[in-house]
Order: C-alpha cells, then sequence, then structure tokens
C-alpha cells in the first residue's frame, strides 16, 4: 500500500483537469498504484491500446451500433474471458484496473471501464451510465434511432429502458423512481467517484480504516465541493484517533451543510470529539 507524495501527485494532477481532458484509464490506473506502489501504469495502458489494435483490425468499418457492440462483446468475453466476479464480488482486487485486465474479472464499474477503453480506441461512440445499484454503458451512436444500452458484466447483454425499470424496481422494490436521466451519460468524474467510492465501502466493511481513509482522501481531491466527503473523512478521522482534525472536518461539513439533517448528531459528535482531544493528546 503507498501514500507515497509522488504517486499522491500524479493522482492528484489527472484528477484536477477538465472533466473531458480526464483520461479515464489512467485515472483509475493511477488509482490502483495507491495499492499497488510499483504498478507500470503505461504498460496497462499499453495492453489496452493493444487490445484496441486487435478489435480495430477485426473491423471492417462502417459498423453499426449493434454490430460495435457485438464485436466488443465477442472480443471481450468470448476471445479473452472477461467476466463477472459473482462469487467474490467485494474482493478488492474487482476494483483495481490492473488487476481486473490480469485477472479478467471484476465488477460492474471496472469492466465498464475495460469496455470504455477499448470501445474508446476504435472510436465507438461509448459511454458510461450511472444506473443505481450497477454500472452500465450505453452506444450514444444515432443509426438505430435510440441509445443502446450494454451491461459489461453480464457479458455485454444489450437492454433497453424497459429492461432497466424492471431491474431498478427487482433491486429496489419499487424504492427508486425510474427516470430518463438515470440513464443519462456518466461523465469521468462521476465514473471515478463511483469507482472510489465502492472501493471506500470494501475499506470500511473490512475495518481497515488506514485505507478508507486514504481513499476517502482521492474522493475529496475529486470533489473538494462535496460537504458529505468531507464529513465521511472527519468520521473515518475519529475512528483513526486523529481527533483534532477529525472535529476540522466535521465544523467544516455544518459550515457548508448546516441544515443538514444529520446536523444535530455531528454536533454532538464535535462536542465528544473537542472534550477527548486534550485526553488522547
Amino acid at each position: 500500500m503507498s501514500d507515497s507524495p509522488s504517486a499522491m501527485r500524479a493522482l492528484e494532477a489527472i484528477l484536477r483537469l477538465p472533466d473531458d481532458a480526464i483520461d479515464l484509464g489512467q485515472a483509475a490506473l493511477l488509482i490502483a498504484r495507491q495499492e499497488y506502489p510499483d504498478l507500470e501504469v503505461d504498460r496497462y495502458l499499453g495492453v489496452l491500446d493493444d487490445m484496441g489494435t486487435e478489435l480495430r483490425s477485426r473491423l471492417r468499418g462502417g459498423e453499426g451500433a449493434t454490430s460495435r457492440i457485438a464485436h466488443l462483446n465477442r472480443y471481450l468475453f468470448d476471445d479473452l474471458g472477461f467476466r463477472g466476479n459473482v462469487d467474490e464480488y467485494e474482493d478488492p482486487r474487482n476494483s483495481f484496473l490492473n488487476d481486473v485486465l490480469d485477472r479478467r474479472t471484476g465488477i460492474p464499474i471496472s469492466l465498464s471501464t475495460v469496455y470504455l477503453e477499448v470501445g474508446r480506441r476504435c472510436g465507438f461512440p461509448l459511454a458510461g451510465v450511472s444506473f443505481p445499484g450497477h454500472f452500465l454503458v450505453r452506444d450514444t451512436g444515432v443509426d438505430t434511432g435510440t441509445d443502446l444500452l450494454v451491461d459489461p458484466f453480464n457479458r455485454g447483454i444489450m437492454l433497453t429502458p424497459e429492461d432497466c425499470r424492471k431491474r431498478l424496481d427487482a433491486m429496489f422494490g419499487g424504492g427508486v423512481e425510474f427516470r430518463p436521466e438515470i440513464l443519462r451519460r456518466a461523465r469521468n468524474r462521476e465514473i471515478l467517484e463511483r469507482m472510489l467510492a465502492n472501493l471506500r465501502v470494501i475499506w470500511d466493511r473490512a475495518s481497515d480504516v488506514r485505507r478508507a481513509l486514504r481513499t476517502q482522501n482521492v474522493l475529496l481531491i475529486l470533489r473538494p465541493d462535496s460537504p458529505a466527503h468531507l464529513r465521511d473523512r472527519g468520521l473515518l478521522r475519529y475512528r483513526a484517533v486523529l481527533l483534532a482534525e477529525a472535529a476540522a472536518d466535521l465544523e467544516g461539513y455544518l459550515a457548508a451543510a448546516p441544515r443538514a439533517p444529520d446536523a444535530l448528531a455531528i454536533r454532538s459528535q464535535i462536542v465528544r470529539l473537542k472534550a477527548l482531544s486534550p485526553v488522547m493528546n
């Protein structure tokens, strides 16, 4: 696990670029380098380049949306054997792009990142879709008259908006309303934020406070204007017994969101932290 200043500086530099200037694959690999300090980012970008070159060699040119998807699916899932890791869904390796490329297994967002990056290298008009609970991809070409939705976790099966509505009902029991904007394009920052949030949950469930805090710090680099990310870092710092820092984060949260539903509970937490801080120091 790496907390080296140089690794963090490289990650900060790419995350602070304008959204369209962020290379999604490179950013995902730099996130992985926080866990694997010796990770050779350029080598794995080369793997994606080689995959794109191979797929391009199989194209005739002028393929429509369904043909583009069929070529990508055949290459990634039939020929290379990429698959969704159903049995060990919360294995953190499913979230690191280098591991996904090495092991050819992942979760929806990491497999979608591979799908998007290989497709981009072939000039395919693909975009991520931050669908609740299950990341998707869509082909935004106009030749079919409508976007085609794809599920890379399930071997690239194609979905209609009605299929997505049924999935939403099945996952949330009608608790999440289906709206057309649910299927809008996810920008690069949204994809990376969701990737990091998944990792943060994994580390949290494993009671690995150091890794969870490291991931939360990256989330705040990506979204420095997010009161919720600041609050969550404060709570993690409390668990890490960084009491003064925790209090500062929680006070910053209340300053940014004074009417938040949890404001009263957070104020009480700050009082406890300030009472404990002199004792712990």
